[in-house]
């Protein structure tokens, strides 16, 4: 039988991504998912997908891939930052299209498990929310709306609200430690600010990291 591992956001850093991939020494009986925000911010997004391809990894919906995607339907790049210019400037054709058929996450049942980018709105059920809400949420605010920290910095996380049995993985709120809370794990340890790429897994409950070669962002 397999191992389920699931991998924190990759942000572009290629490099860090086949050092990390070389450690857990994967198997084709192996179960890959990565958490979103594959790409940008970091220096090489179309050899982190060509990685994710060539490993057969599930990778999940980020809200950098949504962002991006969102601009490409809309035809409109213009207000878009420098860092997600670099990156259009890198994908091919082939990268769109694995871009635009990403889930916005993933449930194994066999682990009572859900692997998405952001989180959940603790109001309503987690498989019906917006794809808007799986990539961006980090905090809950007093009216229990799903909002990002930068403009909700007293806000409680998210997970503080988790009263569900289903566990949950997710990236998208940088830590330079994984962050557990009740059912919860935190998969994104900041590779792109300098901090570390980190790999869990599942079933041995055991954390495999490597660290940034330099800060990209």
């Amino acid at each position: 039988m397999g191992r389920t591992i699931a991998i924190g956001d990759v942000h572009g850093c290629a490099r860090e991504f086949e050092k990390l991939l070389k450690k857990l020494k994967p198997q084709k009986s192996d179960r890959i998912i990565q958490l979103g925000d594959l790409i940008n911010k970091g220096p090489d997004s179309h050899e982190a997908i060509e990685l994710a391809r060539a490993h057969d990894i599930q990778t999940i919906m980020g809200n950098h891939e949504m962002r991006l995607l969102q601009a490409k339907e809309e035809k409109n790049f213009k207000y878009l930052n420098s860092y997600y210019q670099e990156t259009i400037k890198q994908l091919s054709k082939k990268d769109w299209k694995y871009l635009k058929q990403l889930p916005k996450f993933i449930y194994e049942n066999a682990l009572d498990t859900v692997f998405v980018h952001g989180g959940f709105c603790p109001n309503e059920p987690w498989h019906s929310q917006s794809l808007d809400t799986v990539t961006t949420v980090q905090v809950i605010t007093k009216k229990g709306l799903p909002e990002k920290r930068t403009y909700r910095s007293k806000s409680k996380l998210w997970v503080s609200y988790w009263k569900n049995d289903t566990s949950v993985i997710y990236g998208h709120t940088p830590r330079r430690r994984i962050y557990r809370k009740r059912n919860t794990l935190c998969l994104d340890t900041g590779c792109v600010y300098g901090g570390k790429l980190t790999a869990y897994l599942v079933e041995e409950d055991k954390l495999i990291s490597v660290k940034a070669k330099r800060a990209y962002c």
